[in-house]
């Protein structure tokens, strides 16, 4: 099987950490990366605080096939991400005639003020990542993959970039509907089911619907014929313990 393909999400601002903005971009790259056959491994959420950035910049791309960032790209001094990852790489950072071009495509005459030249600036040795919305670009620099926080804008940068990754083989996954059976029922059967199926992940969520209580168990592998006989052992157990539980 090949080699598995990973990355890091590193989520930058202080509005995120406050509370003040609630973060609409964590469960959309999880999901996309997974669906291309990255595997998220980690998210990291860190203050405008450039030694923090750079600290957690330096960490995850070390580790990681891929690191992302979103947020702190923007026009206002507390936009210090292109610093901060300049800084990491040890780099310098300055307006980028191509990022300024971009920009000009979008401001008329005197509209390009000192403010909005800030997000022309990009590490040296950066590739730039378009943004079809807003024009101000994101930007890429070994393996870590700077986009924006605005999700929109986000998402279509990401939808840029994708087709220049290397992913991997892709997670298949299994549903198990296990009804009102509580976890403590079938706790003990799944663990054995798990431990039977050793490269498979076997999670168990339970929730509330407008129908009442019920309980998921998601089955997830690279091989697909590992997953497929983990569910259906899956869904004997549970088809044994709704057996008991109904009376004669």
């Amino acid at each position: 099987m090949a080699a598995s393909v990973t990355a890091a999400l590193l989520v930058i601002g202080d509005e995120i950490l406050s509370g003040r903005t609630k973060d609409k971009n964590i469960g959309y790259i999880a999901e996309y990366l997974t669906g291309i056959g990255i595997d998220l491994m980690e998210v990291r959420v860190v203050p405008d605080i450039e030694a923090e950035i750079v600290a957690a910049v330096n960490t995850l791309r070390e580790r990681y096939t891929y690191l992302f960032t979103t947020g702190g790209i923007g026009p206002t001094h507390d936009d210090i991400t292109a610093d901060s990852i300049g800084r990491a790489f040890g780099v310098a950072v300055d307006h980028d005639p191509r990022a300024v071009a971009m920009l000009k495509e979008r401001y008329g005459e005197g509209e390009l003020t000192d403010a909005r030249l800030r997000m022309a600036r990009v590490p040296k040795g950066s590739d730039l990542i378009e943004n079809p919305i807003s024009k101000a670009p994101g930007f890429r620099i070994g393996n870590v993959i700077t986009m924006a926080g605005v999700p929109s804008i986000m998402q279509a940068m990401l939808d840029l970039v994708a087709p220049t990754l290397q992913t991997g083989v892709r997670m298949t996954v299994e549903n198990v509907d296990a009804g009102s059976l509580g976890e403590g029922i079938y706790g003990d059967g799944l663990a054995a089911i798990a431990a039977a199926h050793p490269g498979v992940s076997i999670g168990s969520y339970p929730s509330f619907t407008a129908t009442g209580f019920r309980n998921q168990i998601v089955v997830r592998s690279k091989d697909p014929a590992a997953a497929s006989a983990a569910a259906r052992d899956v869904e004997a157990l549970v088809a044994r313990l709704t057996a008991d539980r109904v009376p004669l």
